[in-house]
């Protein structure tokens, strides 16, 4: 297994140098592969067929992580969140996964935001399958793999008469002695998904009770045609004193397409634009049925990517891949 490992690591690092696609290849048997000069990243160990959503990436350790959510299968209950691991960001390998150990989990995870903090991989996730109840977890790892789970999880659920008291989408950012976790909630009716956030000291322990709630209303709610009803899946960067936040308008396939917006002090946003910032694709595109679930992942060389989510088959499949975000003027646009 490892022989025919290296040997697809070799095929894939010519079809990314030459830019060519093969073809005679059944690409749902492999873990990640090129295709139209796309990464593409699906996990096929649950329902045998290519099913990788809600991508978090770290470099740790001179390799890469990426942490996904994957759906339960015949002989796994619930949600679960999977590893994989890349050293180019083009070619990843599923390593290992993160199971469910905890009562608030017992129905599933999933949707994981990662950050590396003081040599150390944290993690922010949501439980799944509760409604009204999913709320943001912790957990935190030495070496990438294998995580330690908070024992006051759930930390963090919103208050307050705008919400309905559910987190879900748990991204995390840095900013001076603050980490400031951004979530996606709904409305007391249950019908429009938003967006809120809350921060903790950097010393803490990202534990329930470290996190003080930062609004008393959405940050970011839908307001645009395309985003529908939803908002979600907040993926922040802070960049030259400004706050860039890449989001999700409009539920799975609707079609789901990425917006982003930007803020001087984390708290209040403005569009930069009323189009989406990365469309689904065309028709006959790999995601043609929606551009979903953003994370903005920057290298320690400076670049940044963006990766995200996709499917041409209204969700029968799911793959990850991303583009690289290019800054002018200190303004995020698609590397051609």
């Amino acid at each position: 297994m490892k022989f025919l490992n290296g040997i697809w690591q070799i095929i894939f690092a010519v079809v990314v140098l030459s830019g060519t696609q093969l073809s005679g290849i059944d690409y749902t048997n492999v873990a990640s592969f090129v295709s139209k000069n796309v990464m593409m990243f699906g996990d096929t160990s649950r329902l045998n067929r290519p099913f990788a959503k809600d991508p978090a990436v770290v470099r740790f350790n001179n390799k890469y992580f990426l942490y996904y959510s994957i759906p339960a299968g015949a002989d796994v209950k619930g949600w679960r969140i999977g590893i994989a691991q890349s050293d180019n960001l083009i070619v990843w390998s599923k390593i290992g996964e993160i199971g469910i150990s905890q009562e608030c989990e017992k129905n599933g995870i999933c949707a994981p935001g990662a950050i590396v903090l003081s040599n150390r991989v944290h993690i922010f996730y949501q439980t799944y399958g509760n409604g009204r109840n999913d709320a943001i977890c912790h957990a935190w790892s030495e070496d990438g793999i294998n995580f330690t789970k908070d024992p006051s999880n759930p930390v963090f659920r919103p208050s307050g008469d705008w919400n309905c008291g559910r987190a879900i989408d748990a991204d995390v950012v840095r900013y001076n002695d603050k980490l400031y976790l951004y979530f996606a909630t709904r409305d007391p009716s249950f019908k429009i998904q938003m967006l809120g956030v809350a921060s903790a000291n950097i010393d803490s322990g990202f534990s329930r009770g470290d996190w003080t709630q930062l609004c008393d209303k959405p940050i970011l709610k839908p307001e645009l045609d395309w985003e529908k009803n939803c908002i979600e899946a907040p993926a922040v960067i802070y960049r030259n004193g400004k706050f860039f936040m890449f989001y999700a308008g409009g539920y799975n396939n609707e079609p789901q397409q990425i917006g982003v917006a930007v803020s001087d002090d984390g708290i209040i946003f403005k569009r930069l634009s009323d189009k989406p910032f990365l469309p689904a694709g065309r028709p006959g595109d790999w995601n043609s049925s929606e551009s979903g679930h953003p994370f903005i992942f920057a290298d320690s060389d400076g670049k940044t990517y963006l990766f995200y989510q996709g499917n041409n088959d209204k969700g029968k499949t799911w793959y990850i891949s991303f583009v690289r975000i290019l800054w002018q003027d200190n303004m995020p646009c698609i590397s051609e």
